[in-house]
């Protein structure tokens, strides 16, 4: 009933069919113009090793679900490390790592919606797409040489799909503030123990007595003319680190900026002549705030602090959504109140040698990372 193929562009498959998919409209990282904006910017591409192939399903003649994915010839951009997996698989075992498959969002820790369902969808359209999925992916890894197809940052339920058909699963964390119900800033402070309180206190004190103004640009407030700043303050921080690469171009934040501005939360800070210090830019979806790329022209103490962590905890709060996403890494936002968050990939490897020591890898790393989380409950991540 059911037919794999792949598109080279979400433009081969159109707006018209988006509008038709349940997930863009609570995350906006599956938006159709953000993922447009990523193919027709140059930020992807055979250069710069991230080639779009879409996964389409369809029944019959139409097309049941989607599935944002990529040809990778390396691992960067994906906050999954797999590095080792590569090494041990190219010189342990004489196989080729790359390339191979990703279902992801580029450049994106954030989990979500990765399998885009058309709306009406029923749970036996599902377990069946889901079931053509993990039967046809392999196939398709062997027909195109691909040594693996890993699904990045799923949301719980889908990950466990695919680890009751046999996928491996791997757990990360991320530190994530969960918002429990705060009235307002103060409430948020409250919550924590005298010295911690005093602590951010300072820090937003510190920023306040130094009169940096703290502006938040969204919407009707957001125009392509800033597009320019957005990306320079991006590459201060890409440029920062040996690690570093610059994958989105200024031709990216221009489009965006034209396109979806509703889903963009944008925070500068600025000193008393106006002239900008720093800002982040972040993105808003019906259930949580992103925080993605975050720059500074001159570093000022505890601003960071200040436009990355406590601005999107009072967006958080004033908007009631259910949590702030601040990205990847920083153990430092645990003690400001982001309790470490369990995140998931799942993976398929074809060869088994491999497969056999992926699986062995994840279980010994998950017992680590489960043990953390507990530990961090136990003493209510308040100190």
């Amino acid at each position: 009933m059911y037919e794999l193929s792949l598109a080279e562009s979400v433009s081969e498959l159109g707006r018209e069919l988006w509008k038709e998919l349940s997930g863009p409209e609570t995350y906006p990282f599956l938006g159709y113009e953000w993922l447009l904006a990523l193919e027709e910017s140059g930020s992807l591409g055979p250069e710069r090793g991230w080639i779009p192939r879409h996964v389409v399903l369809r029944r019959g003649k139409e097309i049941v679900a989607v599935a944002p994915a990529y040809i990778k010839l390396h691992s960067f951009g994906e906050f999954v490390f797999d590095q080792g997996w590569g090494e041990f698989s190219e010189m342990r075992l004489g196989e080729r790592y790359f390339p191979k498959m990703i279902l992801a969002i580029p450049f994106t820790p954030a989990t979500g919606p990765r399998i885009l369902f058309r709306r009406g969808a029923d749970v036996a359209d599902r377990e069946a797409i889901y079931d053509l999925l993990t039967g046809a992916l392999p196939e398709l890894a062997q027909k195109l040489g691909l040594s693996s197809v890993h699904i990045l940052f799923p949301d719980e339920a889908s990950a466990n799909e695919l680890v009751e058909r046999n996928w491996a699963l791997r757990l990360g964390i991320q530190f994530q503030f969960q918002n429990e119900g705060y009235q307002g800033f103060d409430d948020y402070l409250g919550s924590f123990k005298s010295k911690r309180r005093a602590a951010i206190r300072r820090e937003c004190r510190e920023v306040a007595n130094r009169n940096i103004q703290i502006q938040v640009l969204q919407g009707e407030g957001i125009s392509a003319s800033q597009s320019r700043l957005a990306y320079e303050l991006y590459l201060t921080t890409v440029d920062k680190h040996v690690w570093g690469r610059r994958y989105l171009t200024h031709a990216f934040f221009e489009r965006i900026m034209a396109t979806m501005p509703d889903e963009l939360h944008f925070v500068l800070a600025r000193d008393p002549a106006g002239e900008v210090l720093g800002g982040a830019f972040n993105l808003l979806g019906k259930e949580a705030l992103y925080g993605r790329y975050w720059g500074a022209f001159r570093e000022v103490p505890f601003l960071h602090f200040n436009v990355c962590l406590y601005e999107g905890v009072r967006e958080c709060i004033g908007r009631g959504l259910a949590r702030f996403e601040p990205g990847a890494g920083g153990g430092h936002k645990e003690g400001r109140g982001f309790a470490p968050t369990v995140t998931r990939s799942v993976h398929y490897l074809r060869h088994p040698a491999l497969d056999s020591a992926v699986r062995d890898f994840c279980q010994r790393e998950a017992d680590g990372i489960l043990a953390h989380v507990a530990e961090s409950k136990e003493r209510n991540g308040r100190e």
